[in-house]
């Protein structure tokens, strides 16, 4: 059953039949001719499968044809467009053209109208955010504000209902997954820090570098001068150079997290987006910390959703508070701090 799935792919009904009908073909075939090694080619195959065909025939081929088909709908979209003489600018529904000038916003990432809803609840509603290139934003606002669901659909865990993500300007993620997502440079950081524990420090940036990860460019890897030296730089930016040949498990729950920051630029992404790095945290690793995602931001794009309002102001950047699945202020800390839908809704004094 395992190696059904995993020929004919995994997340479908059609998958594990196609898979069936071929190794079971295959098998019919195989031991007509070689009866005694057919254990052997089903290992095999399933070895080569999980390198070559990790979606599986299925899933493989439907991941083909949705990129086929989005190129051919963008392709007649332009067509259209140059036929009625209308600008390329984007439209979403009734919230009106975005961009009429032909050319589509340079931000680094660009939300427009995007709402989704779980069995009835609407986390996102109609929620528009948009960050520049090398941006430090902080994001706050009460639990169940849309805060995750924002960076769930932003890295492809998540659909939205409707609206429109963009990154780089005419990137759209709503077409993308998961790990394509990765690969175009955005990076992501949950609260709680996962790293590699068994291993030292050293080994979990190493492991993270931004490389081929093909099957025999993993096999005859070696660490080169340019990674060695990418590594120790990173060390440095992260507070971590004196622990370099220590287990990150033996790391204080700060060093974890500025240990997974670290991981995560060493696979150069150009928009890192940080779920609140500060909890748990001394007030002495708070404060570095804040002075960590500031030196960060000088070379990229961070957003930051962080509950400590005091870690807030240390960062000194634009906030944008969101409530109810939409942005209820955006402004300085001050500004909205003292914003009274902010007060009413989230800091309740």
């Amino acid at each position: 059953m395992v190696i059904w799935t995993a020929v004919g792919g995994r997340g479908t009904l059609i998958g594990p039949i196609v898979g069936a009908i071929l190794v079971n073909g295959g098998k019919s075939i195989f031991t007509a001719a070689f009866p005694e090694f057919w254990l052997f080619a089903l290992g095999g195959l399933f070895v080569l499968v999980t390198l070559f065909l990790p979606k599986g025939v299925v899933g493989t081929a439907q991941s083909y044809l949705a990129s086929r088909r989005a190129s051919h709908a963008a392709a007649r979209k332009e067509s259209e467009s140059e036929k009625s003489g209308e600008p390329c600018g984007r439209r979403n529904g009734g919230r009106g053209v975005i961009a009429m000038t032909g050319k589509k916003p340079r931000n680094l990432l660009y939300l427009d109208g995007v709402s989704v809803s779980f069995d009835g609840f609407k986390a996102l509603n109609s929620l528009s955010f948009v960050v520049e290139p090398g941006e430090l934003r902080a994001i706050i606002g009460p639990n169940g504000a849309g805060k995750t669901t924002m960076m769930d659909i932003i890295t492809g865990k998540t659909r939205p209902d409707e609206g429109e993500v963009f990154f780089k300007g005419d990137i759209d993620l709503t077409k993308k997954d998961e790990a394509a997502i990765a690969e175009l440079g955005i990076g992501r950081k949950f609260q709680k820090p996962t790293v590699f524990e068994n291993h030292t420090v050293w080994d979990n940036l190493e492991l993270a570098l931004n490389r081929s990860r093909g099957v025999f460019a993993t096999l005859f890897y070696r660490l080169t001068r340019e990674d060695k030296s990418r590594i120790e730089e990173i060390l440095s930016t992260v507070r971590l150079t004196a622990r370099r040949d220590d287990l990150a498990a033996n790391l204080s729950h700060g060093q974890k997290q500025w240990l997974e920051i670290g991981m995560l630029l060493a696979q150069e992404p150009e928009l890192l987006l940080v779920d609140e790095p500060v909890a748990g945290m001394t007030d002495a690793e708070t404060a570095e910390t804040a002075i960590l995602l500031k030196e960060i931001a000088r070379t990229r794009s961070v957003v930051v959703v962080e509950h400590d309002m005091g870690f807030i102001r240390d960062l000194g950047v634009k906030v944008t508070c969101l409530a109810e699945g939409s942005v209820l202020a955006e402004g300085s800390i001050d500004f909205v701090s003292n914003d009274p839908k902010v007060i009413e809704n989230y800091l309740g004094r």
